[in-house]
């Protein structure tokens, strides 16, 4: 189906705009009659050029969710079914890629899926916590109660997140301005001593001499290096999303001196919030 802009008037003589999704022209006049508003201009949406380019499409962020689940909560608390909750909120959003995710979910849940299988295909933006809690809401018939929850856990989580990110900011960029310094020392000011140690003739001290030959390598191979550390990053990564590299990588997380007692605590802080909403759904699902 394509999508139409439309603006117009509703019957308090107020402008109001906004997106439909219809078959042609004649269903938006249609269904704005419907809704009571007196369309002044409608028109197909403009196709966007970097539709298909996923890192120039705005990301989905935490904060979207929340609101999506204390917004969803509200409307199933109210007898909406979730198919309709899900057109209202598709409708509403700004957010052009959160917009195609509720699209295709409720298409997924019109084809006869239930709302946790359609959550399931987003893993990135669903963890496995969010939809098996999902899926007991709507086993037990609390699915407003669980939304309510989880946005609730999401809400104290992403509080969590920016503390440890604000406690990991000031040795972080101590740690990139420390690399940055020595890197400048190494291709530019070393080598001024280096001719200045020449002309003055003699050997130079041992330590002195290994700095200075670091530096020759540093400044020969300043490309070669500066390659191999983005090719370590993207290896790094890659390896990290791995099942095997993750238990490896979280395994030395947790045995350094600082960091590891930090995870510790963010991990124990995150497990004790959900505490709650599982004693609830496992009894809801009992009850069901």
């Amino acid at each position: 189906m394509t999508v139409y802009i439309w603006s117009g008037k509703n019957r308090q003589n107020k402008k109001q705009k906004g997106e439909m999704e219809a078959p042609t022209e004649e269903a938006v006049r249609s269904e704005l009659i419907r809704r009571k508003i007196t369309p002044s201009k409608i028109k197909k949406k403009p196709k966007d050029i970097f539709e298909n380019v996923s890192f120039m499409q705005p990301k989905i962020k935490e904060k979207d969710i929340i609101i999506f689940c204390r917004q969803f909560s509200t409307m199933i608390d109210a007898g909406l079914p979730i198919i309709q909750c899900l057109d209202i909120l598709y409708s509403q959003h700004e957010n052009k890629t959160f917009k195609n995710m509720l699209k295709e979910i409720k298409q997924s849940v019109e084809s006869g899926q239930t709302f946790a299988e359609a959550l399931k295909k987003y893993p990135k933006q669903f963890d496995d916590l969010f939809v098996n809690m999902i899926s007991a809401g709507e086993a037990g018939g609390i699915l407003d109660t669980i939304l309510r929850r989880l946005s609730a856990y999401m809400e104290k989580a992403a509080k969590l997140k920016a503390q440890i990110k604000g406690a990991m900011t000031y040795p972080a960029v101590t740690m990139v301005i420390a690399i940055i310094v020595v890197g400048i020392i190494m291709v530019f000011v070393i080598p001024v001593f280096e001719e200045m140690f020449e002309g003055m003739g003699g050997a130079l001290p041992v330590p002195t001499q290994i700095v200075v030959n670091i530096s020759r390598i540093v400044k020969s191979n300043i490309f070669y290096i500066i390659g191999a550390i983005i090719l370590a990053f993207f290896m790094f990564k890659r390896f990290y999303k791995t099942e095997k590299g993750r238990a490896l990588m979280d395994d030395l997380f947790l045995r350094l001196p600082v960091l590891g007692l930090m995870v510790r605590k963010a991990s124990v802080a995150k497990f004790t919030r959900t505490h709650a909403p599982w004693e609830q759904c496992l009894a809801a699902v009992l009850r069901f």
